[in-house]
């Protein structure tokens, strides 16, 4: 699942290459995907509106349409943007004023679009947490205070704090040296700040690498992100530690794969 940085990486190919189009039409191919409004409105709606911005909050990326109208696309486990498109293989094509297609793409259909006056009011967006780049590290601290959540379950709660997912919960965990089935409530404050501080550093990392291709994840362009190779610990079951040389072992916490070294990530309580 694209997480911020995939997520991010989109946007900012967005701003470079649709900004000041306009959707000169809406094709529909799946209305399956459309969350709101039904599937023919939707497309009435956004056929003739400008592209004024790019947006994104948490994993969603948002287009800002003129007038007044907001693009929310949630790309789910298995979405792409992809520009300039093909217009047939998507599930939603955008042609726009320049002759080429905005594609969505969605293999599994978890994600969707959303068109409304403001993105606020999209419950999703309602109910988002605080991003990592907004907080500091006394705000983290007191986020984690009384959760008695495993800490790996409670970083992938967009409600907690938004934009960290699977991949990411696993680096920055790996990365602090915390074992993630501990409980949030037992890390000191040493290990909260340092947590914080690698949450912060694997994003912005991956944002420089243009994301993680570990699934169905392409850049807008249909490249794949660079960030794979530089992961220290997801996807890497029964591997070598990069530190110690321990094997890597993976379980199950909150449905999805989890991976710890169990010498690095000693788990205290």
């Amino acid at each position: 699942m694209p997480e911020l940085p995939e997520a991010e990486t989109i946007k900012r190919d967005l701003e470079k290459t649709v900004i000041g189009k306009k959707i000169a039409e809406v094709i529909v191919h799946n209305p399956k995907v459309i969350r709101a409004p039904a599937a023919k409105v939707f497309a009435k709606e956004a056929a003739g509106a400008s592209i004024t911005g790019v947006l994104r909050k948490g994993k969603a990326i948002i287009l800002k349409l003129s007038p007044d109208q907001d693009l929310v696309i949630q790309l789910g486990m298995t979405g792409q943007l992809i520009y300039p498109g093909n217009g047939k293989t998507s599930r939603v094509s955008f042609r726009l004023s320049d002759g080429k297609f905005l594609d969505y793409n969605d293999q599994r259909m978890f994600g969707g679009l959303s068109l409304l006056s403001h993105h606020e009011e999209l419950e999703y967006i309602k109910n988002l947490g605080p991003e990592p780049f907004d907080l500091k590290s006394e705000d983290f601290k007191k986020l984690l205070a009384g959760k008695k959540t495993k800490i790996k379950v409670l970083l992938m709660d967009q409600q907690f704090i938004s934009g960290v997912g699977n991949i990411y919960a696993n680096e920055a965990l790996f990365r602090a040296g915390i074992h993630p089935e501990r409980p949030a409530n037992s890390l000191s404050d040493r290990e909260k700040e340092k947590l914080f501080a690698e949450i912060k550093d694997s994003l912005n990392e991956a944002i420089r690498y243009k994301g993680s291709s570990v699934d169905n994840y392409v850049r807008l362009s249909g490249e794949k992100g660079g960030y794979v190779p530089h992961l220290k610990i997801y996807g890497r079951d029964k591997q070598p530690c990069l530190n110690c040389k321990t094997a890597i072992k993976k379980i199950t916490l909150g449905g999805r794969g989890t991976y710890f070294c169990p010498k690095c990530q000693l788990r205290k309580n």
